[in-house]
């Protein structure tokens, strides 16, 4: 009961601070366009109700978290599951070239990460430039995909995916040499005592010793996949996903629909990463782990 009031009363505290400094800078950011509204309609209303409209308002500069709340709630719990306005249905959408660019991006982490490990001239020279890759703005990168893929025909999913694997492998990759990395001197001396070979060593110390480190990184891999399928569906002018909602917001000045798709990509990341905590602790639970 401790552990559990201890998590959830610095998260409550935090998210409370939040709402209240988010209502106070939507009445601030809202109110240049009410004092307008009521200088047109020569209203001088008061305090009060100036804050009121402030936070009503139908296309506001900043939406109050009320308006976002009712908004998501609609589009979630009140829409058809096949309508292109249900934040489930756009949520699916994004999803699953989220989950997809996910299994490419982790599977080539793991792959470069095997070869850093074991190949020296590897280390040194593939290294550097997968670093150096994570430095170019994937804005830049994503519409260059989009283009090159559909110049031979590929459309769809797989760009989308491709652009979740460019975000989503770095962090799989340093993940996984350092847990390669991570077994001690004793043991591999321990190993080469017992003349096991490389294959040995690799299966039974460097795998076991880097499940940690795996599914650490891939709780960072997974939302930065999302990411990618979201900036993914920007250039592609898509008409559906949560990326479709943000244009669509954008271009018709829906702000209250703009936070409320980044809220339920919010809430697809956070289930994402819960999910991947959840493997994570059966996969060492297996492993005979014990719970910390």
């Amino acid at each position: 009961m401790d552990s559990f009031r201890s998590k959830i009363v610095p998260v409550t505290t935090i998210l409370a601070g939040v709402v209240v400094i988010w209502y106070v800078f939507a009445v601030i950011l809202n109110a240049p366009f009410q004092r307008d509204l009521d200088q047109r309609a020569n209203q001088t209303p008061g305090t009060v109700e100036f804050i009121g409209k402030t936070l009503s308002q139908p296309k506001p500069t900043l939406p109050a978290p009320h308006q976002v709340a009712v908004n998501f709630f609609e589009n979630t719990f009140l829409r058809s599951l096949t309508s292109n306005r249900s934040l489930v249905y756009n949520a699916w959408v994004t999803l699953s070239s989220t989950l997809l660019g996910f299994a490419f991006g982790t599977a080539l982490g793991i792959v470069i990460a095997v070869g850093i490990v074991h190949v020296i001239t590897l280390d040194r020279s593939l290294m550097p430039w997968i670093i150096a890759s994570q430095t170019i703005p994937i804005l830049a990168v994503a519409p260059m995909i989009i283009v090159v893929l559909a110049a031979i025909g590929i459309t769809g999913l797989i760009p989308k995916a491709l652009i979740s694997t460019y975000l989503s492998f770095f962090p799989v990759a340093v993940g996984m040499v350092k847990g390669l990395r991570s077994p001690e001197l004793m043991h591999l001396d321990l190993m080469h005592t017992y003349n096991a070979s490389a294959s040995q060593t690799f299966w039974k110390l460097r795998v076991p010793a880097s499940v940690p480190f795996l599914f650490t990184s891939m709780k960072v891999a997974v939302a930065a996949s999302l990411v990618g399928a979201i900036v993914g569906e920007l250039p592609t002018g898509a008409v559906a996903g949560i990326g479709a909602k943000l244009l669509s917001g954008a271009y018709y000045s829906q702000t209250i629909d703009i936070w409320s798709a980044l809220v339920a990509g919010s809430v697809v990341a956070a289930l994402l990463v819960m999910v991947v905590g959840i493997a994570g602790r059966l996969v060492d639970r297996a492993m005979g782990g014990r719970p910390a």
